[in-house]
């Protein structure tokens, strides 16, 4: 063909400027980066900025990704890292749970991919503007809201970073949670053997139960999954501002997460969130394994109470940093 008519099959092959974006088909196909120098690799899906995947330089892999996950941008993905804003959970009963985040399609930060000896990563962003699914509350369609969103992923030998920037591009001032939805790996199928699965580094921690109800300050023993769903939303002490715990995951294998963030400038308290379905919520899952809840656990970092609000032109950044323990 000439080159005017490819240019003309190009055009016609391009979607009516009036069509919905919300119909249009996006591919969810996945961005795989690799550390060159320590042959560490990680797994990007574009729906929901989703960390489905990172393997070490040797290896092991530290994150869970559910055998009946969607991965087609149907739903969001079961397993790997979530990302919950502007809320965790529904407190907002007219919004979506956990927020827009993780039901939309973000889109690659042209220059940002690096490969060097220090680190290999990748950043996406997301512009409310962009957003088409999950949207409600006062983050309607029609809100005088805006905002930002920009995720960087960055893997070495033993770990990886990943940081989630906020921006409030309009006038209004607003209020946000934020959380990173760990789910991690668990060897061996051990989850429920608090000797090879407990979370230390929360003593001090005033404890919510969501399932028992109960509220409580925790001691020193670690906390494990009971013989039932564990749903606990562990609130710091005021003194304490960054989250620093040593997870372990199994036989011989254990890791370490640190967290942290701030509004403005301002440092700001960090909460965390341990999950496991058990059982009984696996099987009522059509997308999570009915017998997989002994290989994994859920250990979030979030920004969820004494938040100050952020104005307009404003970021807040909240960043984790997981680093493998094991050979």
């Amino acid at each position: 063909k000439s080159k005017s008519s490819t240019v003309r099959t190009i055009r016609y092959l391009q979607p009516p400027a009036t069509c919905n974006a919300n119909i249009m088909a996006m591919a969810n196909d996945p961005i795989k980066i690799q550390h060159t120098k320590s042959g560490a690799q990680c797994t990007i899906y574009p729906f929901g900025a989703h960390l489905t995947s990172y393997q070490t330089g040797s290896g092991k892999e530290l994150l869970f990704l559910s055998r009946d996950a969607k991965l087609d941008g149907s739903k969001a993905i079961r397993g790997g890292i979530p990302l919950c804003f502007p809320q965790f959970g529904q407190p907002d009963k007219n919004m979506p749970q956990h927020g827009f985040l993780r039901n939309n399609y973000w889109k690659e930060v042209a220059g940002s991919r690096l490969d060097d000896d220090e680190a290999a990563g990748i950043s996406m962003e997301l512009a409310l503007k962009d957003v088409v699914n999950s949207r409600g509350g006062k983050w309607d369609t029609d809100t005088k809201l805006d905002a930002k969103c920009t995720y960087t992923v960055k893997i070495n030998g033993d770990g990886f970073t990943t940081t989630i920037v906020m921006e409030n591009l309009g006038e209004e001032s607003w209020d946000f949670q934020v959380l990173l939805h760990n789910y991690f790996l668990v060897h061996s199928g051990a989850a429920l053997d608090g000797e090879q699965c407990n979370v230390k580094g929360l003593d001090g921690y005033t404890v919510s139960d969501k399932v028992s109800g109960e509220e409580y300050v925790l001691g020193a023993d670690p906390v494990t999954i009971p013989e039932l769903i564990i749903d606990r939303v562990y609130t710091p002490p005021t003194d304490k501002m960054d989250l620093d715990l040593t997870i372990a995951v199994g036989p011989s294998n254990s890791l370490s997460l640190s967290a942290s963030g701030e509004v403005d400038g301002t440092k700001v308290p960090v909460s965390g969130v341990v999950w496991n379905p058990h059982e009984e919520k696996a099987k009522a899952m059509g997308d999570f394994g009915d017998d997989q809840f002994v290989d994994m656990i859920c250990v979030e970092p979030g920004l969820l109470s004494d938040m100050p609000l952020l104005e307009g032109g404003k970021k807040a950044s909240f960043t984790q940093v997981v680093t493998c323990l094991s050979a």
